[in-house]
């Protein structure tokens, strides 16, 4: 080999070393810290929490606030639409990394799933027709057709109450539809969401009686050993602390936001 080609094969040896380390870098960081996809599922039938639009956006009271919560951790969010009846076994799965749609902070889900502080004070109410004047607390529902969501804390509820029927669905259009027709007494379910609906004129015919029935809070669910969940809780904090949350509670419910617990 002459001194030109040793050079020649030097360089190109150099060059390959310079290829193949720039590759292995972009393999292990093609997903950096700071722009790595934080796959969120949300059910978008859940108004004014989930709302999609016409044109297939996401909006709503939780899409803000999760938004808010990935600008404060660094987090780039990609929502998935996903049935509500699926979402904790999806976590469970960990084919996402969390769900926010009005879920409930309860005991049950606590023992597979892990939550975030809670970020909204709720609650479940009755609503029935305009027209109904029998039913007008808990005790009203013993034996009557009940109609909740399927893997809802009013699903829980409804089987509390004597001798009632109780008839599932996806999603409270259908639900609210069923009450509209007739074909049910009462539909248990979030007060916030019913009340939003009847506000603007989506639930026309139907009313929400007596005092809330339950109090609850949601909370953002993740798997059980999420490495996200301290940077969620900790911009949960950070957003109820610089106004920012007041901000978003305000724009959709018109009120002043109610005092959360920190767990």
């Amino acid at each position: 080999m002459t001194k030109g080609n040793l050079i020649n094969f030097k360089w190109r040896q150099l060059i390959l070393s310079l290829g193949c380390l720039l590759l292995f870098i972009a393999c292990n960081n093609s997903y950096p810290n700071d722009v790595q996809p934080l796959k969120v599922a949300t059910d978008p039938t859940f108004i004014p929490f989930e709302i999609q639009t016409a044109s297939s956006h996401l909006e709503g009271f939780d899409i803000d606030l999760m938004n808010a919560i990935a600008k404060v951790a660094g987090f780039t969010i990609q929502f998935e639409s996903l049935p509500f009846d699926g979402m904790i076994s999806t976590l469970q799965a960990k084919r996402v990394d969390a769900a926010i749609s009005g879920i409930t902070i309860t005991a049950e889900r606590l023992k597979t799933i892990a939550f975030s502080r809670p970020y909204f004070k709720a609650g479940l109410a009755i609503a029935v027709r305009e027209d109904n004047q029998n039913i007008k607390d808990f005790n009203s529902l013993k034996g009557k057709k009940i109609a909740v969501q399927i893997g809802s804390t009013g699903a829980d509820f409804a089987k509390t109450i004597p001798n009632a029927k109780i008839s599932t669905f996806n999603s409270g259009s259908e639900f609210f539809q069923d009450l509209l027709n007739g074909n049910v007494d009462a539909v248990v379910s979030d007060a916030f969401a019913t009340l939003y609906a009847i506000k603007n004129g989506k639930l026309k015919g139907i009313r929400v009686v007596a005092d809330l029935l339950t109090q609850e809070y949601y909370g953002i669910a993740t798997p059980k050993d999420s490495p996200h969940l301290d940077a969620i809780n900790k911009a949960i904090a950070t957003l109820l602390s610089n106004g920012t949350y007041k901000q978003i509670y305000q724009k959709w419910f018109n009120t002043e936001p109610p005092q959360l617990p920190d767990s």
